[in-house]
């Protein structure tokens, strides 16, 4: 066997335990999100915007990779009123990185008028 390749249920990108979730509902709580995604590993870290935008995005970070793997398999599962897209956060994120993540988040929701700039991630 070909120890180099993927085997079933395994993801040909690099493992990671980080995956981003696009496409989030306005009306979806933190907890909701929390709730999905536990159903699929345990979660040691879940990011998401603190008020409701017009499209968020979250970072669930999970204690397993597989767990990670698993979630991506949610893409087009509509939750709320908004069909997921969950793509693996290739870079994962350091507790530096979380901060950093968090206070994005805090800048994505608030308001465009007492923005003084915004950093977005591309996809």
């Amino acid at each position: 066997a070909n120890a180099g390749a993927a085997g079933p249920g395994r993801s040909e990108e690099v493992g990671t335990d980080v995956i981003q979730v696009t496409n989030v509902s306005p009306s979806a709580s933190s907890e909701q999100m929390r709730t999905l995604f536990g159903f699929l590993g345990k979660i040691e870290e879940l990011l998401d915007s603190p008020l409701p935008v017009s499209s968020r995005v979250c970072f669930v970070k999970f204690h397993d990779p597989d767990s990670a793997v698993v979630a991506q398999h949610l893409t087009n599962t509509v939750f709320v009123d908004r069909a997921l897209i969950v793509v693996p956060y290739a870079e994962g994120f350091s507790r530096h990185e979380s901060l950093f993540i968090k206070q994005l988040l805090k800048v994505e929701s608030t308001p465009l008028e007492n923005r003084l700039c915004l950093l977005t991630f591309g996809s």
